[in-house]
């Protein structure tokens, strides 16, 4: 006579199973609400005025005289050239942010530090670098690019030039961090075991790190890109050229339809960047 397989059902007498961490949960929860609460009150965050009468009919004939879309041929020749500024000064500022980026990056990631695998000479002068560099990113990084768009069109006068300089300066920074980050993250034995051998950093960069982390690498700078887009119809406000400034144009004149019309044009690109995401993960992995 065969023995039978245990139960795994549990018996009436067990106790239910609780969740060991739920207090440290519920702490972290009432924590967070506590340092929130003030926060919103300072940012004068009432949505509820959203929904009184006088709001919603103002909102009401605000959205309805985005309809309909306004098709002409004239105003489709002037978007169309817009967007191709638009196109043109994200991929260019983007581009030059790469190219700050890249070697910005290369300098400060630790997992191609030569210093780490040992005691020897010149690691003082290499902390010190690095720091610089990171100093450096940090700069870029911390001015807004709508700031340096003010900047660049009073030097530069009206136009995409300055939203591509301003594009460069703080999304080089932005890239070169992250790039640094996603270097850092991922498995940097094969890297570690290539300079310990006597491997150059490059290549141990080459064959090493980026073998598994090109993928994340390539969907970040891609929805950097993205946000190039983003911001180039913003500094369009400025003067910067592109959607934004035909976008300006528009809602000075209260003409809805011209504005929906850019949206629509602006939520095309948004779905073209997330296209070109996914076919490079692809591409790559």
């Amino acid at each position: 006579m065969s023995a039978s397989a245990p139960s795994l059902a549990p018996s009436r007498g067990t106790a239910p199973q609780r969740d060991p961490h739920a207090r440290a949960r519920l702490g972290g929860l009432l924590v967070a609400l506590v340092i929130a609460w003030p926060m919103l009150v300072l940012a004068e965050f009432k949505p509820w005025a959203l929904f009184t009468s006088g709001n919603l009919a103002v909102m009401g004939g605000f959205l309805a005289g985005f309809l309909p879309p306004d098709g002409s041929p004239a105003f489709l020749a002037l978007l169309a050239k817009a967007t191709l500024e638009t196109l043109a000064m994200a991929t260019a500022g983007t581009a030059l942010a790469f190219v700050i980026a890249v070697p910005l990056a290369f300098v400060t990631t630790r997992a191609l530090s030569v210093s780490r695998i040992g005691p020897g000479p010149g690691g003082v002068r290499a902390g010190v670098v690095r720091q610089a560099a990171r100093s450096l990113l940090m700069v870029l990084r911390a001015i807004p690019e709508i700031v340096w768009a003010l900047i660049f069109v009073r030097a530069l006068g009206l136009g995409p030039a300055a939203g591509v300089l301003a594009l460069a300066i703080t999304y080089g920074g932005m890239l070169g961090k992250v790039y640094a980050e996603i270097l850092e993250s991922t498995d940097t034995r094969p890297a570690r075991a290539l300079l310990e051998a006597g491997s150059g950093r490059i290549a141990a960069l080459c064959y090493g790190l980026l073998p598994n982390s090109a993928q994340e690498l390539a969907s970040y700078t891609v929805y950097r890109w993205e946000c190039a887009v983003r911001a180039s119809v913003v500094m369009g406000f400025v003067g910067a050229g592109g959607l934004g400034q035909l976008m300006d144009q528009s809602m000075k004149m209260l003409n809805g339809g011209e504005a929906s019309s850019i949206l629509l044009v602006f939520l095309a690109l948004v779905l073209l960047a997330d296209a070109l995401s996914n076919m490079l993960r692809r591409l790559l992995a």
